[in-house]
């Protein structure tokens, strides 16, 4: 466990630096200049494909546990928020203040706190905040409420497409972005270069089945707290084994998949870290290069410690 503390330190630190931060901003501002640019060209058809989808769902169900879905997504950002910006003024204290073996810990305990803070507004102001949403349904100048679910649900298509792309340009750089941390943290050591053009493969098919599952999860999404979970799990599913095959592929000569059960806690643990990024937007571009180079400095760590 504290190799895996110590490997998502690395992480948080190595995303900020130019080397990995240049790959970050280039590849993310192309890559969402892309799909906002398709999705201007072809927002008509999306419409019309997430209102088909949304006609299986009732309309109760589309009106009360869309404002619902809605509320929800807004009481996690805040949470996630506030948890950035507690680091963002007091991360270099809380760093000089305790040891490494600490700071998941401590990381998780201001997570959770935050998410108790905003429990409490939300008990105490959930339905004021969920009335407001309605309103804002019944408010927004479309002809349907379903109608502007389903620019919701458009939108939410082009943020997945965003989110894949990325995690697939990832996968294309990798030997590009841990080349310099071997060099600086490992410079005993030559990066492996087994072939990463084999990973590839697991990071299309796993995209692939993630967009029909996505397609099929979304009448889901509109149950609350389980639409939450279903998302966690879906980008977690997709992301595991994508970091877990470019990091292993860069580190071992042969990559098999029950090499992947060595590191299964690392890949878990730091999977879940890393698809957090995704509920925030702008952050979300992060994500996969943060995964990345935290599990690859696990790798590399514990190869070294054996």
């Amino acid at each position: 466990m504290g190799n895996i503390s110590k490997s998502v330190v690395f992480g948080f630190k190595e995303i900020v630096q130019w080397h990995t931060m240049k790959y970050i901003l280039l590849s993310g501002m192309v890559v969402t200049a892309l799909w906002i640019g398709l999705g201007y060209l072809m927002w008509d058809g999306i419409v019309a494909f997430s209102a088909k989808i949304i006609e299986m769902v009732p309309f109760s169900l589309v009106r009360s546990n869309g404002a619902w879905m809605l509320s929800t997504f807004l009481w996690f950002q805040l949470v996630l928020i506030t948890f950035a910006l507690v680091y963002a003024f007091w991360g270099n204290l809380i760093l000089r203040k305790i040891s490494k073996e600490k700071y998941t810990s401590l990381s998780l305990f201001i997570l959770a706190a935050s998410g108790v803070f905003w429990a409490v507004v939300w008990y105490f102001k959930g339905h004021y905040i969920y009335e407001q949403f309605i309103k804002l349904l019944t408010w927004l100048p479309f002809e349907t409420v379903e109608k502007g679910i389903a620019f919701l649900i458009g939108f939410y298509f082009i943020y997945n497409a965003i989110v894949v792309t990325m995690l697939i340009v990832t996968s294309m750089v990798s030997e590009a972005i841990v080349e310099d941390i071997e060099i600086r943290e490992f410079s005993e050591d030559d990066v492996v270069r087994a072939n990463t053009g084999k990973t590839i493969k697991y990071t299309l098919r796993d995209s692939l089945i993630f967009i029909i599952v996505s397609l099929l999860a979304v009448p889901l999404l509109f149950v609350p707290v389980l639409n939450i979970f279903i998302q966690v799990a879906l980008w977690i599913w997709l992301t595991k084994d994508t970091i877990a095959y470019d990091a292993l592929a860069l580190t071992h000569e042969t990559v098999t998949p029950s090499l992947k059960k060595v590191y299964k806690p690392a890949i878990w643990s730091i999977t879940f870290v890393t698809v957090l990024f995704n509920f925030v937007p702008v952050l979300n571009i992060f994500g996969p290069f943060f995964g990345l180079t935290s599990l690859f400095y696990y790798i590399k760590t514990s190869k070294k410690e054996a």
